[in-house]
């Protein structure tokens, strides 16, 4: 069928591996979705430089996202979330200038994000037919989009991954995206202040990462910003002020981060500011914790010896009943311990230790 376009067996139970003899020269669309698919990406879809939607999510693909993707220039839709592909993602993906929409979630890629990755709103859904549908992840819901809605919608989802390293400063100028998701990875280093000029930006989700540092101010400037999660991290410091829409956050989106403060949160930073078992930075504060006065110990430990058996012996000279039975214990206790020893000798001196 070499004059096929669009091809949409989602949403069924198709099994096996993609054929590498795919003819597909003339098609714009590829949904297969929710299926059963497997095997590696490597040797299908070669030919199809004119794809526009490649949607393989929730299925069993393995192996690595082949470099020679870059071949799909008029790519507008790349879906493969859910499968187990593994690898690092290709720096030649930067060179799919129409990418609008990228979902790599719920994968095994590692390594880097690549700072040149890009997503961007255009108009490469108008070649594509009016019922076309295509899954995204956004606001922590999966949503269907039709052709119509994806002319001003971008995003990225890398979550549920294992990226390492810190989060691109480039990413802060993909001024048209609507929803990165990087959650659920191995992500460190600081949240970049560039992500105050998403100024689009509808949804921000880092949660679940290893994210160092305070978060960035700037952020409150993002005024169309309904989901914010930055839960599970390391991050320190003051949250941002309660202005616009982080006025409608609560403390879900800055749990489990040990030394972040400020409201939503019950932890007060002036309390933490002046509790020196908070900082985690200073070697000074963490060696005066670890520090103890022995000369200070020593005295205060025989003041308390001394006062203990001060009182003692107050209590047996004031009550003659505790005097008495105090007497009758030492006396008791000498006793057996004589005994003791007696009757215990002589097993001693077969092992010749008298």
């Amino acid at each position: 069928m070499s004059l096929l376009k669009i091809l949409d067996l989602s949403n069924n139970d198709i099994s096996g591996s993609l054929p590498s003899d795919f003819s597909c020269s003339n098609m714009i669309g590829v949904h297969l979705s929710r299926n059963q698919l497997q095997g590696s990406l490597e040797d299908a879809f070669f030919d199809c430089l004119r794809l526009v939607v490649l949607d393989l999510s929730h299925n069993n693909m393995t192996g690595s996202i082949p470099s020679w993707f870059e071949r799909f220039y008029q790519l507008g839709y790349m879906i493969l979330g859910h499968n187990n592909i593994e690898g690092e993602i290709p720096i030649q993906l930067c060179n799919l200038t129409q990418l609008s929409l990228i979902d790599l979630s719920h994968n095994n890629l590692s390594g880097h994000i690549p700072p040149c990755l890009r997503s961007t709103s255009n108009f490469a859904s108008l070649s594509l037919s009016s019922g076309e549908e295509i899954e995204f992840t956004t606001k922590r819901n999966i949503y269907s989009y039709q052709t119509s809605m994806l002319d001003y919608f971008s995003g990225i989802d890398l979550s549920c991954n294992k990226l390492i390293g810190q989060i691109p400063i480039q990413i802060g100028y993909l001024n048209e995206i609507h929803v990165p998701n990087l959650s659920h990875n191995n992500l460190n280093g600081k949240i970049p202040a560039s992500f105050s000029n998403l100024s689009q930006i509808e949804s921000l989700d880092l949660s679940h990462n290893n994210l160092q540092g305070n978060i960035p101010s700037q952020l409150t400037e993002l005024d169309f910003l309904e989901v914010f999660n930055v839960s599970c991290n390391d991050l320190s410091g003051k949250t941002p002020e309660k202005v616009k829409q982080f006025a409608t956050f609560d403390e879900s989106s800055y749990r489990d981060n040990p030394l972040l403060c400020g409201w939503p949160l019950q932890k007060d930073c002036a309390t933490m500011e002046s509790s020196p078992s908070i900082s985690r930075n200073s070697n000074d504060t963490e060696e005066s914790n670890c520090f103890i006065d022995m000369e200070g110990f020593y005295v205060s430990f025989g003041v308390a010896y001394v006062m203990v058996l001060l009182t003692i012996a107050g209590v047996l000279f004031i009550n003659p009943y505790w005097r008495q039975v105090w007497f009758y214990f030492v006396e008791v206790s000498i006793d057996k311990c004589y005994y003791f020893l007696i009757d215990n000798l002589g097993c001693l001196s077969k092992f010749k230790l008298f």
